[in-house]
């Protein structure tokens, strides 16, 4: 809960451990986008390869989506239960077994295919490849409860959303380097060792993690006065909340809404945005490299700036709570422009504003993850992101559907870049009547 009251003057000298800790949070969520993005890049050279139609490749993303919704809100349960460091080591480490697990659909007969009695055909890659993808969802739902989390424990409010910016601009990392990445690892290995080497990478992670996480309080790196700095805010009543009536909660519903508006939008720029440089300009897996990196490089400056913003306005004296919403009103209205994506004559007009819409997406999401280690309790911060998450995973199935529909039916991208444009400012609008104000009721 956001108390705008005075705290205890902080010591000098202080350790800056949890600069650390941010750090390792920035490569998870960098790992994390990689594992999750190969499938994409790939996915114009497999679809060519095993014959998917849109409505299956579709159906594919909706499995990950599924099991990410289940995987985002029991993780959060279980993190709050057990501890980020034993969670995180647990959901990372299912992950890049997931994520390996890929390459071997290679062994599954290409035109094995079942065909139903109502006409359904059930073609055995795909069946393959949506159970990876399915496996993949269940564990990386827990990457961002963990990472928030952590941040909760880690920093004060003041330092919050720009170190949420920071680790959520892993994810453009991961963006950036998968289509610089992936050719080459297709020229070496085929596309089966594309997907063993980068899940391979959070095994290695995994080693740093156990090693250097720990709790504030038992870190022997951290000074008093880091201690003191990161604690400066008033505590929590460290009653426990239980799980259901947390839906009792306007910030949690609050955060829902701009989960469920926004990332399935980020979602469809990571599934389909490959798809659309083919369809729209006839680019190859290697001629969109370049493109798709340059769109997600932006995106991880926008998250760090969104984050920065909101910090230097609670620097300048303003209020965390009106910090926070002014800074998401500007990223969504720096969305707006995408809407005349499908109307670009060049592919750098396209990814400019892609780009743009990416960077404003980056910086909202900065600003509304911490929205929840602001408003609530440290001890539900877990269990509330993974509500939130939930939520926004199973409105993805729907705009996935919604995509593979409009594009099978050859209708284009024109309405559903019209979404993209528009869902931050109207999910903005009803967060704004969900919590007009910073106190918990």
């Amino acid at each position: 809960m956001e108390t705008e009251g005075k705290v205890n003057p902080i010591p000098e000298n202080r350790t800056h451990v949890r600069w650390t800790i941010c750090g390792l949070l920035f490569l998870a969520t960098t790992i994390n986008y990689i594992d999750r993005a190969v499938f994409g890049i790939l996915g114009p050279m497999l679809g060519e390869e095993f014959k998917w139609s849109e409505i299956e490749y579709s159906r594919m993303i909706m499995a990950f989506q599924l099991t990410y919704a289940i995987g985002y809100v029991f993780s959060g349960l279980l993190l709050d239960l057990i501890g980020v460091r034993i969670g995180f080591l647990l959901i990372v480490g299912a992950w890049s077994a997931a994520a390996v697990a890929h390459g071997f659909v290679q062994f599954v007969p290409h035109g094995l295919r079942w065909t139903l009695g109502d006409g359904l055909v059930l073609a055995a890659p795909v069946i393959a490849f949506g159970a990876a993808r399915a496996a993949l969802g269940l564990a990386e739902g827990g990457s961002f409860p963990a990472a928030v989390k952590a941040v909760a424990e880690w920093f004060p409010k003041e330092q919050r959303a720009l170190a949420t910016g920071l680790f959520n601009a892993g994810s453009n990392a991961g963006a950036v380097s998968c289509p610089l990445l992936v050719p080459l690892l297709v020229e070496r290995g085929g596309w089966p060792g594309a997907f063993y080497a980068t899940g391979a990478v959070g095994f290695v992670w995994l080693l740093a993690w156990w090693w250097l996480y720990r709790a504030p309080e038992q870190h022997p790196g951290v000074s008093p006065a880091e201690l003191a700095y990161i604690r400066k805010d008033p505590p929590d009543s460290g009653l426990p909340i239980p799980w259901l009536q947390l839906f009792g909660y306007r910030q949690t519903w609050a955060f829902m809404t701009g989960m469920a508006a926004s990332a399935p939008i980020w979602w469809f720029y990571i599934f389909w945005g490959p798809k659309f440089l083919k369809t729209q300009f006839n680019m190859n897996l290697a001629g969109s490299s370049l493109p798709l990196a340059m769109i997600f490089l932006g995106a991880g400056f926008g998250g760090i700036g969104g984050g920065w913003l909101s910090s230097a306005l609670i620097r300048r004296g303003w209020s965390v709570h009106a910090s926070r919403k002014v800074a998401l009103l500007v990223c969504a209205l720096c969305a707006v422009p995408v809407l005349a994506t499908p109307m670009a004559g060049n592919v750098w007009l396209a990814v400019s504003l892609i780009g743009l819409a990416a960077a404003a997406h980056c910086g909202y999401a900065a600003n509304l993850f911490t929205l929840v280690s602001d408003t609530m309790p440290r001890q539900a911060v877990g269990s509330v992101v993974g509500i939130g998450g939930m939520t926004s995973a199973l409105l993805a199935i729907l705009f996935a559907e919604l995509t593979g529909r409009v594009l099978q039916a050859g209708n284009g991208y024109q309405l559903l870049f019209a979404i993209a444009s528009t869902s931050y400012l109207v999910a903005l609008l009803l967060i704004h009547l969900l919590v007009p104000r910073p106190e918990i009721s």
